[in-house]
């Protein structure tokens, strides 16, 4: 009994937690929507990044995220543009590297979201929307991703393709993302996400504040690559993302 009724309590803060994260992500989005549609009317999307950076700040510090970034993440030029890669493991993971990253940068993103009212319209107008049940969407996914970069913005995509079941470790990376960076000759910045899985899952009656370690890695070339080298390309991206991971299992395991 006295484990049932603690249980039940734990839902129901956390459920009130999630609902003022929901309140906490909509409202400034409610009361900027004029300053919002000004920088979308105009294209001025490094402005509408920094608004999102500032928003993705406040959502991390109202749901009492802490983000640590880990010893041994390296460098990189903010103000070169990048193709970022990062595994998918939540809803926190675009605040968390719109928060981290200092370089101007917009989403390859589920069509689903612009579904979402008044989110859904920024959302759609301001990052490359795919639909990965439809072959014209994602082929067009590179047209689109092609116009924010000769806006100078950098392109994150998550080359899992989806947040994969939670018995993945990392799931298989698709070519999209290496495609596009030899096709623009951008290098890859791949960073880690070692804790949003567990502090904020899909599943409803997980997850609750705490720190979220982050690592990036150092940024891999693309210069001088061609179509042929995609496949080689994504396993080595792949093979970096997953030993951190790997070594990040083993020290939590063994400590």
């Amino acid at each position: 009994m006295i484990g049932k009724a603690r249980e039940s309590v734990r839902r129901f803060f956390l459920i009130l937690w999630k609902f003022w994260g929901l309140l906490a992500a909509y409202v400034p989005i409610l009361l900027l929507s004029p300053l919002l549609m000004l920088l979308v009317a105009t294209g001025n999307l490094k402005w509408f990044w920094r608004i999102e950076r500032w928003w993705s700040r406040w959502i991390l510090f109202a749901l009492g995220f802490r983000p640590r970034r880990m010893p041994g993440s390296a460098s990189y030029d903010p103000k070169r543009q990048y193709i970022v890669v990062a595994n998918h493991t939540s809803m926190i993971d675009i605040p968390l590297l719109l928060t981290v990253l200092k370089t101007p940068l917009t989403f390859v993103g589920k069509a689903e979201l612009a579904k979402y009212p008044v989110f859904g319209y920024f959302y759609r107008k301001t990052n490359v929307l795919v639909d990965r049940a439809s072959l014209q969407s994602r082929k067009k996914v590179y047209d689109e991703a092609a116009r924010f970069i000769r806006k100078g913005l950098s392109i994150a995509i998550f080359p899992e393709g989806g947040v994969p079941d939670p018995s993945f470790l990392l799931a298989p990376f698709k070519n999209g993302a290496f495609r596009m960076a030899i096709a623009h000759r951008l290098p890859l910045l791949p960073v880690v996400f070692y804790d949003n899985k567990k502090r904020l899952p899909y599943a409803f009656f997980k997850g609750g504040p705490g720190k979220l370690r982050y690592k990036i890695l150092p940024p891999v070339e693309t210069e001088g690559l061609t179509e042929e080298d995609i496949s080689d390309l994504r396993d080595y991206v792949y093979t970096l993302l997953f030993n951190e991971l790997t070594a990040a299992r083993l020290r939590e395991t063994s400590g």
